[in-house]
């Protein structure tokens, strides 16, 4: 694993073996020798990415750029990416942040909020460099206070606009009202927004993101394939809310959505290993400092860029999967966005290597997600 910045832990470093027995299936190349694996790949891309700006982005980028092809980049900066041309300025400094030899393809979206017009929908699908628009219900999330308070009352036009130029609209799946459960928001989002948008516009385009919940996954397997998908996160496959407080409390594991039950976090993980195309790889890798993490208000957002294929592989193989995993990582993306698949590969090598426990840049820390862990997956370019 590629690590930038100064690691307080080594990255244990091993030799790739050149194994001798080849199995394929479709695109997928799996060689076996006893108790070690190789797995190629094509390509994945992040459908679901935060960047920061600034020194954050500097910092982080080049963790996502070196095994994803592309990355749908969430908007919500200070001030957030309202318009086509902050689209595409964003776009310029993230490819300035670049290694030099990277080929990486940020795909780059919009912040909805209710004064967004029509016209600027339009600009936006001709501009070809933004490929959908996210909903923030106003302070469901980080920087979300611009978000929208009234969907069917002031957004409506947008929506009408989006579902015919075909631009997708990615939710963030929580209400914000006070009075319900903050366990209970993604449930009730679905019940009184989602459910309803579908049914007004059904030719919308809708992903719905870093689902957390066993109704969050019924919803999506009960629409129509191509209509409604939806992102999921290497945390919400391998952690549920008890991840929050074991130990004390564990600010590294606090995201929004936040961690649910046992039985949720397996739901998740039955569709998401079943090879239902609906579901795809969105990191939603959310870099804040360690200071803005261990603090009295902490950010909400784990950090797993630098371990989320490792992590995506570990729970493919526990759910003895492995065949299905590279249509989750590097098909069913593409093929709801109507993009081509990359034809470029990586490879995956079973040979244990050790997180580091934070990443040290001149601004501060950052601490990954299984900071300090040893993880089984390592991936590779080809």
């Amino acid at each position: 694993m590629l690590a930038f910045g100064t690691i307080k832990t080594p990255v244990l470093s091993f030799k790739v073996l050149k194994l001798p027995y080849s199995k394929i299936e479709g695109s997928r190349q799996l060689k076996c020798k006893a108790s070690k694996m190789e797995l190629t790949i094509t390509q994945p891309d992040d459908w679901h990415l935060h960047l920061r700006d600034g020194e954050l982005l500097q910092a982080v980028v080049p963790h996502s750029a070196s095994f994803f092809g592309r990355a749908i980049v969430m908007p919500n900066l200070k001030p957030p990416i309202t318009s086509t041309a902050a689209a595409v300025a964003y776009r310029e400094s993230i490819l300035k942040a670049l290694p030099a030899d990277s080929d990486f393809s940020p795909l780059m979206t919009l912040y909805l909020t209710d004064t967004t017009s029509p016209r600027e929908i339009k600009l936006a699908r001709e501009s070809g460099v933004v490929f959908a628009v996210k909903l923030y219900p106003a302070g469901a999330t980080t920087n979300s206070q611009d978000g929208v308070t009234d969907l069917f009352g002031k957004c409506l036009p947008v929506l009408e606009e989006m579902a015919g130029q075909n631009m997708p609209l990615l939710v963030h799946g929580e209400v914000t009202d006070p009075n319900v459960d903050v366990f209970d928001r993604e449930k009730v989002f679905i019940d009184t927004i989602l459910q309803p948008l579908i049914q007004r516009l059904p030719q919308l385009k809708v992903v719905m993101e870093h689902i957390t919940t066993m109704e969050a996954v019924r919803f999506v397997e009960s629409c129509s394939y191509g209509s409604v998908a939806a992102t999921v996160t290497p945390q919400h496959l391998l952690l549920n809310r008890n991840a929050i407080f074991q130990g004390g409390l564990q600010p590294h594991n606090y995201c929004l959505p936040v961690l649910k039950r046992e039985i949720h976090r397996q739901a998740i993980v039955s569709a998401v290993t079943s090879g239902n195309k609906k579901f795809f790889l969105g990191t939603d890798s959310a870099p804040h400092e360690k200071r803005r993490k261990e603090c009295a208000c902490g950010c909400a957002g784990i950090y797993n860029a630098p371990v989320a294929i490792s992590l995506y592989a570990k729970v493919f193989e526990e759910a003895g999967a492995l065949d299905k995993l590279e249509a989750f990582t590097s098909f069913n993306g593409p093929d709801f966005y109507g993009l081509p698949r990359n034809t470029s590969k990586i490879k995956l090598t079973r040979t244990p290597w050790k997180v580091p426990e934070s990443f040290s840049f001149s601004f501060g820390d950052i601490v990954p997600m299984s900071a300090g862990e040893t993880l089984e997956w390592q991936p590779s370019s080809i």
